[in-house]
């Protein structure tokens, strides 16, 4: 006969969660199955390679948005110790050892955060010393249920995760795994071959593409005016951010808000302050199309020299930006083996 499982006030799950996995997620699951109520503590220091505070805050929030969460990096540390009027207490390295550690923890639940778990949920062997400093500091017993130390249920680990991004799409939520995805942004005049591009590599890649929104527009009304210009890089971003939750580690985007501010000074002389905040979005590649391409007027574009005009403005752009960027010509086939072999060689964020 099995015997009842303890239930618990209060509940702590600590962890980098660098990045938040399945198994991270299902060890809440199981906290939050046995606790009235649950603390999520998220901390790393040095933070880790694609998984900075603001990050997982949003994964977090994603995820567990019932429970009480909280990432600490610096910035948190002083506000919240200021706010309390307590001195800081340096956070330990992450090579730190296990005693250095709980001591820390013990600190910022007692002082900083005013809590008292009644029980650690982890999967760690460090566990059973934790809940005993952390009973010693609270006078108070402090549980430790370890769940799945063997990693048997979902073998994955966040280490794993981070040396092959690839891992997000399986091990992660779609919150997180949209993260891992890298957008490429391709760029450049009328007619130089951006829409065939950006399905040729999706297809290379196995990956997603966003098409353009603003012709999608355009052929739909027969025309845009300066008003749908805004509207336009507002859906371009939404659609992208949603192909984000299903993409591969590369996510294709033909044309970015940069084309939609563009236009709207070469149509109208002026742009919207939003719309030229929009302009900045950041990519993680560029790919410019030369305006090689046989020039074809499909009753949508002006004449082939304004596509020059383009090109040469794209250049000045790309030019005063950090962001990586290509230039591409020749052949659909030869354009994507070029943009393949130099994402290949990209370094990882």
């Amino acid at each position: 006969m099995r015997h009842q499982e303890s239930r618990y006030r209060l509940g702590l799950v600590v962890g980098k969660f660098a990045p938040l996995h399945l198994g991270h997620e299902w060890l809440v699951s199981q906290a939050k199955s046995r606790c009235d109520s649950v603390l999520i503590l998220s901390y790393s220091n040095p933070e880790l390679p694609m998984c900075g505070p603001a990050l997982r805050r949003r994964w977090l929030a994603a995820r567990f948005p019932e429970h009480e969460r909280h990432v600490i990096d610096g910035k948190w540390l002083q506000r919240v110790c200021r706010n309390r009027g307590i001195a800081v207490k340096a956070m330990p390295t992450n090579s730190a050892s296990d005693a250095v550690q709980q001591e820390w923890l013990a600190w910022l639940l007692m002082l900083v955060l005013g809590k008292e778990p009644d029980a650690i949920f982890c999967s760690e062997e460090y566990g059973p010393s934790c809940a005993n400093t952390l009973a010693q500091v609270f006078g108070k017993p402090v549980e430790c249920v370890l769940v799945d130390p063997a990693r048997r249920h979902l073998p994955i680990s966040a280490t794993a995760i981070r040396t092959a991004p690839a891992l997000a799409r399986q091990w992660t939520s779609p919150e997180v795994a949209s993260s891992f995805v890298r957008r490429v942004a391709l760029l450049g005049g009328e007619s130089t071959g951006k829409t065939t591009l950006a399905a040729a590599l999706a297809q290379r890649l196995e990956t997603q593409w966003v098409p353009e929104y603003g012709r999608e527009l355009w052929e739909l009304q027969g025309g845009v005016s300066e008003t749908d210009l805004l509207f336009i890089a507002q859906e371009q971003v939404r659609r992208e951010n949603l192909a984000q939750l299903q993409s591969g580690p590369w996510l294709i985007c033909d044309t970015s808000p940069l084309t939609t501010f563009g236009y709207s000074h070469w149509m109208f002389g002026r742009s919207d302050p939003e719309l030229q905040k929009l302009s900045s979005r950041i990519y993680d590649a560029v790919v410019l199309c030369q305006p090689d391409f046989p020039f074809v007027q499909d009753g949508t574009r002006r004449e082939e020299g304004f596509r020059l005009e383009q090109h040469a403005w794209y250049l000045s752009q790309l030019q005063d930006s950090k962001v990586p960027w290509l230039t591409v010509h020749g052949t659909v086939s030869e354009r994507v083996e070029k943009v393949v072999n130099w994402l290949s060689k990209m370094p990882a964020r």
